[in-house]
């Protein structure tokens, strides 16, 4: 709940349906949803929040599963808002949370550095990215931030570097034990200086591989689970015989085994217990447990 509604410009809705802004079109309504205008009136609107209220961040809403029930509290969305993008100098750009990773990608790109290029598979913002060190093609985010702003529940902003954080296989915490939770705002990324052409072209390759192997034209939330250790997490389903087996209006990808799809009628809770019969399956076979990439957040409507 808010304290007060007067200090703040952004768009504040009540009882947003989430399935608008999720890649897998599902999930119940929020209590509050707020877009804010930029990073000053996003501390303004956190200012204005009880301090029991629960925070939810979202950017593009991929690689994140809303339940059918909804979410009691408030979402923050940056993508499309907090989008300032720049080159600071020859080897920096200053990028904000909101910004998607593809296109944090070819922005470096045509500036000549190279570094970025990975960040061209990513279908989601910086933000989620600095999240979960997403990575691919043997990149990874953290390899490329220097340092981050981040904003508290009370609505500071502080400076951090990147040696704050320890940062391992989609895995990212600050070092510190800190009081409350921080969320990213920006970062500045240091990259090093190449060739545009170059660099373009390696993203277009990256993406035709992406457009072969992934089913990009579905609804989708990206890779369920990690890959563990020296193995696929997609080549440990497919050996299950799970391709194309389907809960509901969700399915196991024929194209890509690690990517559960939305066929048009899925309901939150058909991907979730999707999600937990490959996990089952592939533990009873493999016997490895497998760790979910995805993020489930929300209320069951049971």
């Amino acid at each position: 709940m808010t304290k007060n509604t007067m200090t703040f410009k952004g768009v504040l809705l009540e009882n947003e349906v989430m399935s608008r802004h999720t890649s897998w079109r599902v999930g119940g309504a929020a209590d509050r949803f707020y877009r804010p205008v930029d990073a000053i009136d996003l501390a303004h609107y956190l200012k204005t929040l009880s301090s029991d209220e629960p925070i939810f961040w979202f950017g593009l809403g991929s690689n994140l599963l809303v339940k059918d029930g909804g979410i009691r509290g408030t979402v923050i969305c940056t993508s499309g808002v907090l989008n300032k993008i720049e080159q600071i100098d020859d080897t920096h750009i200053y990028v904000e949370a909101g910004v998607a990773s593809p296109k944090l990608a070819k922005f470096s790109a045509r500036l000549g550095l190279t570094g970025a290029e990975f960040l061209s598979g990513i279908p989601g913002t910086l933000g989620g990215a600095l999240k979960m060190n997403a990575g691919a093609v043997g990149g990874e985010t953290w390899d490329i931030v220097e340092s981050v702003e981040t904003i508290d529940s009370h609505g500071e902003l502080h400076k951090r570097t990147a040696e704050e954080f320890l940062a391992s296989y989609r895995y990212v915490e600050n070092k510190e034990k800190l009081k409350q939770p921080e969320w990213f705002v920006s970062a500045v990324i240091k990259l090093n200086k190449g060739n545009k052409e170059d660099s373009l072209q390696t993203i277009k390759n990256y993406l035709n591989r992406r457009g072969a192997t992934q089913p990009t034209q579905q609804p989708n939330a990206g890779s369920v689970f990690r890959n563990p250790a020296d193995d696929y997490a997609a080549r440990l389903i497919e050996t299950c015989g799970l391709k194309g087996f389907c809960i509901g209006g969700a399915c196991v990808s024929e194209k890509h085994a690690n990517f559960i799809i939305n066929t048009g009628t899925a309901t939150a809770k058909d991907i979730e217990m999707l999600i937990e019969t490959v996990h089952k399956k592939v533990q009873q076979q493999h016997e490895i447990n497998l760790i979910r990439e995805v993020q489930i957040i929300g209320e069951s409507n049971e």
